[in-house]
């Protein structure tokens, strides 16, 4: 007997979720530009990336701020100069946080070799570098992550069939699947 049932409209990710995905997207993209850097300044091919648990913390807000500032500015400011401001917040967060760890002995980050420092926290020459993150976490990123919606269904919104392997997908089961919003509609079985 089917049954018509009006499917849930799906709700965007909670600020937490968001922030999970943002602190994930800057903890990988840390590793990568470390291994990065090992391997054009030391020729290091085992490309050894290096972190902190603390870089979750500092990218998740961070990105979380950006996504605010963006939502903000997208309408009356030209995506080169929100990334100019991106990037100033950027130097701004880091300095502020690398100053809160250091009074625990906790900084990840010591730019005291670079040139162009500031009390070893933030460093000129990754202006470059934070700029492009800055527009990749615009463009990428948080336009992406804002269009991520959760649905609350009976299929998983993947798929149209149901699995035989006992993994679920049955009458009653409930799932939660995160899908681009209007990219992949769930139609009734």
């Amino acid at each position: 007997m089917a049954t018509s049932e009006t499917p849930e409209v799906p709700v965007p990710l909670t600020a937490l979720s968001r922030w999970y995905l943002y602190a994930i997207h800057g903890y990988f993209c840390e590793v990568m530009f470390t291994a990065a850097w090992e391997f054009v300044v030391n020729c290091n091919w085992k490309f050894p990336g290096v972190t902190s648990v603390w870089a979750l913390f500092i990218y998740g807000t961070c990105i979380l701020i950006v996504e605010q500032m963006y939502l903000k500015l997208r309408g009356c400011c030209p995506v080169l100069l929100r990334c100019i401001i991106y990037t100033l917040w950027t130097y701004l967060w880091e300095f502020g946080t690398g100053l809160l760890l250091r009074q625990f002995n906790a900084c990840p980050w010591d730019y005291s070799e670079f040139r162009y420092n500031f009390m070893g926290l933030i460093t000129a020459e990754y202006a470059v570098p934070w700029f492009c993150a800055s527009f990749i976490v615009e463009r990428l990123v948080i336009r992406k992550t804002l269009r991520l919606r959760f649905h609350e269904g009976p299929e998983d919104g993947w798929s149209n069939h149901q699995s035989d392997a006992g993994g679920g997908g049955g009458a009653g089961g409930t799932f939660l699947a995160v899908s681009y919003h209007g990219l992949f509609p769930v139609s009734p079985s």
